[in-house]
This record gives structure tokens, sequence and C-alpha cells, in this order.
């Protein structure tokens, strides 16, 4: 998709980010393909799971919030759970999954979540949220299922977090805005990775142009189950064609095979599974003048984590019967921390 935040009247819809670390040096200014490392005039941003410092416990008033999160047999469904465990907050012992992993039962922090197939979620859904009025559903399947799931739990009316890539998201949009349901729609749950994304867009509104004539290399890699180009990189990207760069979105260079990920982009190895290593390199025409902007993320925490907050902060919006109902991880980021 062409951009992670939309602009509207309410402020920023946040659509689809993590980066490549070092490799062998390129020659000269000029960037060669796939070469990887840090520069004195580069800016970059490195994440790794081990410097987020959170809460573990959350407040008495979290502990009512249940959360039902979809697709728990998943890596995200299992990192989700493990952070809204951890901060407190009551996991269902339910979950929607794929049609062969229905009546399987899985064992995740003490719980035992039983696993529905699809053709039993309308009727799930309904009794769980019955039996749970604050409910808020998490949603971590896949892209195929998005705009059937949002239709689902906006019918039933209960709030949810969209953390799935893909589907069809004008559709996502007005689905939630017919049913005048609550929901934090974001494929990017990553809270810094998504204030640096904004921090690009402003970049690129109040600056437009201001990379004329520049040339731009773009290199993403995460894990090989990943078979799509990432959207941050591609948001990112949207935000340099608005500051002048001529760049088109197949030009992006994907890296998938993991000998190449481990020996180019230095992903630790223990993280080949999952990681997310983008790389921007910009160098001027005359080729005197480079500038590079690099996110790092190993493991899945960071988004496991920022799901949490933005259930919390959904929680808020439905508690307090606000106005606007449709979020995304820049409305959680101004709330300031939820824990």
């Amino acid at each position: 998709m062409a951009s992670l935040l939309r602009v509207s009247a309410n402020g920023f819809r946040s659509e689809k980010l993590p980066l490549l670390s070092r490799g062998k040096r390129r020659q000269g200014i000029a960037a060669k393909k796939a070469a990887f490392r840090w520069v004195p005039v580069a800016m970059s941003l490195s994440m790794s799971t081990t410097a987020i410092q959170h809460n573990q416990k959350a407040t008495s008033l979290d502990l009512a919030i249940p959360i039902m999160v979809n697709s728990c047999t998943g890596k995200m469904g299992k990192a989700v759970i493990k952070a809204a465990d951890s901060a407190g907050l009551h996991i269902v012992p339910v979950s929607f999954g794929a049609e062969k992993e229905s009546g399987q039962t899985i064992e995740l922090c003490g719980k035992e979540i039983l696993v529905h197939g699809p053709s039993e979620k309308e009727s799930v859904l309904a009794s769980v949220f019955h039996e749970y009025p604050n409910l808020i559903v998490v949603d971590y399947t896949v892209p195929a299922t998005v705009n059937d799931n949002a239709e689902l739990y906006s019918k039933v009316g209960v709030p949810f977090v969209m953390g799935t890539t893909g589907g069809d998201r004008d559709r996502l949009y007005k689905t939630v805005e017919d049913s005048n349901g609550y929901a934090v729609i974001s494929p990017q749950m990553g809270k810094q990775v998504v204030a640096f994304l904004a921090a690009m867009e402003i970049m690129a509104e109040q600056f437009p142009g201001a990379f004329s004539g520049y040339s731009l290399q773009v290199t993403e890699s995460h894990q090989a189950s990943k078979l799509d180009t990432s959207g941050t990189a591609k948001a990112v990207i949207s935000c340099f064609q608005k500051l002048g760069v001529s760049f088109g979105m197949d030009q992006i260079q994907m890296i998938r095979d993991p000998k190449q990920q481990i020996e180019m982009v230095g992903v630790p190895e223990e993280h080949l599974a999952g990681h997310a290593f983008h790389l921007y390199h910009l160098t001027s025409p005359d080729k005197t003048v480079s500038f590079e902007f690099q996110h790092n993320v190993c493991g899945r925490s960071i988004y496991a984590e920022g799901t949490v907050d933005a259930v919390l902060f959904l929680a808020k919006k439905v508690q307090s019967s606000a106005n606007k109902r449709i979020y995304n991880m820049i409305d959680v980021l101004r709330e300031g921390n939820m824990r």
C-alpha cells in the first residue's frame, strides 16, 4: 500500500516497518547493491527486543480487560498472548484458526486455548462477547481473512485491534465506519517504528522536493515465510517520492534467503525466523553526498507489546464512549504510555 499513515480530518490513519545491519563495505560513496554498513553520515534507528522497557503488570482496571487473540497458533498470536499475560490482561481461552486447526487446544501462559474453525466463528464470537461484554479482539490471522473477520467483528459489535496486513484496506475502514464500531487498525504495531514513519511523513509534507535528483536504494530483509514486500518499506518510499526521489516499488530489493541474511545483512542466526531489517540509501547526483536511514528489529516483542498498548488504549475509548471510532498507532502514541 502507498502509505502507512493516511491523513484524514481526524489525523493520521496507520497503514503499514524494522533494519539492516553491518555487512560488506561499499567502495566509495556510491552504494553497491545489497552491501550494508554504518557510516558517519547515516541516520539510523536500531532496535532490539531487549531495549524496550515495560511494566510487568497493568493496573487493576486493566485486569478486567478480556482479550481474545485470533490465530493463537501463529508466532505473532503467541507473542501477543505472552505480552498480554505479562501485562495482566485476561486471556479468553478461545481463538479462531484455520479449518485444519479446529478442535485443537493450545497451552500458553498456563491457559488452555481452544481453537475454532471458520464455520464456527460467528456463533462462538457472539457467545464469548455475551460472556465478556468488555471483550477486545486482536487479529493476527492472514491477509485473505482480513475483510471477512472485520465484518464479523463489526456485525457482532466487538471492538478489535487489526494487526494483520493485506486485504482491501478501504473496505476495512468502511466496514468499521458503517457499523459505528471501535477499532485500532495498523499493520505496524511497533510504536517506535511508527513514530519514525510519522517523522518521515512530516518531513515529506514540510520539505517537498528536498531530495530532488537523489538516487535511492532500498533493501528489506524479513523471514523467509514473508512472501510479500514490506508495507513499511513502501510507506517510507512514498515519503521519499514526495521529497523528490524517483523510485519505483518494483526496485525494492527483498532478501529472504537465510544465507544472504546472515552473511550480507548481518541478521543474527537465532532471529532468521523473525526479523525486519530495512535500509534506505540516498546518493546525490554527483555522488559526493549520501544519507542512510536504517532500522533493525529482531523478534516480535516490539509488535506484541505495542499491540497490548493498543488494546488498553481501545478499551479506554470504548469505556468513555469516545466520538472517534477508528484509531491507529499514531493515536496510541499520542495518548502516551498506556502502562
